[in-house]
């Protein structure tokens, strides 16, 4: 049974200089790829874009300093998007706060019980499934921007949403949508070009873009046109707790410690294949919850391992945790100083980026796969889970998968008695 020793401890007992060298140069790049991804992920969690940079900041350090990776990077991932959203729109930032708070104490005790290994039971179907359908609210999420829209509420489910989207045709604007496909090229052109391939494709597009809106196409709608952008280091806060409120945020906890610990756990799981390590589950949950708790106490949203970042670090040279370390140093001299920035980032922009992050999650390959495998129950558990997803909410899709494929399991073994 491994000890739960950050990973950080281990790699330094062989560290070097040149080790040093590669963990600083990936820690930047991947700070600039999680710049705008961070902002983007804020504002469609319904929170403010500077909350974004809070998250990527307070627990991606934290996450890497204790983790149980060599090479994880953590930050606001798109999987949180509609849980966050949906909680802040009933129960506000204190809510929030509150939630991640109780989820990280959640994951600290997960892995202080040693539940890490206990994540592979959930079954495949169900992460597919859910996975997909968190794509699908994103990218629906994203179309209200993209079409310059202006919609006479603000619809929290997907369904609404959708239906928002006709309601409010009439407010059309085909500069915004000119905007966004600019954006869209470049970022599904960008990585195709050999002498880009290192630089992002989203800080491409938003400097191309920021300039068109300014120069060539005004009235096109920005972050600073509907969000006021707050610079500096954040305050510290710590939500008020009574039994009450401790009592309704529990729900939307477990619901973040569960993500937070599936989604952290195969992202480990995908950096292990990339640099022939084994993570250390238990660890890593534990540095999920004291990550998720920096970062409510510090005015950002619920974290976990994002396997982009991740796999960005690796191809980058990150070697250790410290490039994890230097990721989130980085965003924060960015936050101090160029913050102001931001307000110049057109929404069209904000929703190109989201709509390609909705894309590389959807899995769709694996969605198909499973179709292609004809295991009837299978199939059912997934589409279940998926449509649940978009239609209601995460909890509900997850329970009824798990039990959906629970009443499965218990049929195929009375079958084999039989």
């Amino acid at each position: 049974m491994q000890k739960l020793q950050p990973k950080l401890f281990e790699s330094l007992k062989t560290y070097s200089g040149a080790q040093l060298i590669k963990d600083v140069l990936a820690g930047i790049i991947v700070a600039i790829i999680a710049l705008p991804l961070s902002i983007a992920l804020a504002i469609a969690s319904g929170a403010t874009p500077e909350m974004g940079l809070y998250t990527a900041i307070f627990a991606g350090f934290v996450i890497s300093l204790l983790g149980g990776s060599r090479v994880q990077i953590a930050g606001p991932t798109a999987a949180f998007a509609t849980i966050v959203a949906g909680i802040i729109a009933t129960k506000g930032f204190e809510g929030l706060a509150l939630s991640t708070i109780l989820a990280g104490l959640i994951l600290v005790l997960m892995g202080l019980f040693r539940l890490g290994s206990l994540i592979r039971f959930i079954p495949h179907s169900i992460t597919v499934g859910f996975t997909g359908g968190i794509a699908v609210t994103i990218a629906v999420g994203q179309i209200k921007d993209f079409l310059g829209l202006t919609f006479t509420h603000s619809p929290v489910e997907t369904m609404e949403k959708v239906a928002a989207v006709f309601e409010s045709m009439g407010t059309f604007m085909p500069m915004a949508l000119a905007v966004g496909l600019v954006a869209l090229v470049i970022l599904i052109l960008v990585p195709k070009i050999p002498g880009l391939k290192r630089v992002p494709g989203s800080l491409i597009a938003i400097l191309i873009c920021a300039a068109l809106v300014q120069f060539c196409t005004p009235g096109v709608k920005t972050i600073g046109d509907l969000y006021t952008i707050s610079a500096g280091f954040p305050p510290f806060r710590f939500p008020e707790i009574t039994g009450a409120s401790i009592l309704a945020a529990l729900p939307d906890a477990f619901t973040i410690a569960i993500l937070a610990a599936v989604e952290s756990l195969l992202s480990c799981v995908v950096a292990d294949g990339m640099i022939g390590d084994k993570h250390n589950s238990n660890m890593e949950l534990v540095a999920q919850g004291a990550g998720n708790i920096a970062s409510a106490l510090f005015g950002g949203i619920p974290a976990t391992g994002a396997i982009a970042r991740t796999a960005a670090n690796v191809k980058n040279g990150g070697t250790s945790p410290v490039s994890g370390m230097v990721h989130a140093v980085v965003l924060l001299l960015v936050l101090l100083v160029l913050m102001p920035l931001a307000a110049l980032i057109p929404m069209p922009v904000i929703a190109a980026i989201l709509f390609v992050v909705a894309y590389n999650m959807s899995e769709w390959r694996k969605f198909v796969a499973i179709f292609k495998e004809k295991k009837v129950t299978d199939i059912i558990v997934l589409l279940v889970t998926f449509f649940l997803t978009v239609i209601f909410d995460l909890v509900v899709a997850i329970a009824v998968g798990l039990v959906l494929a629970g009443i499965f399991v218990l049929f195929e073994k009375m079958k084999k008695r039989a």
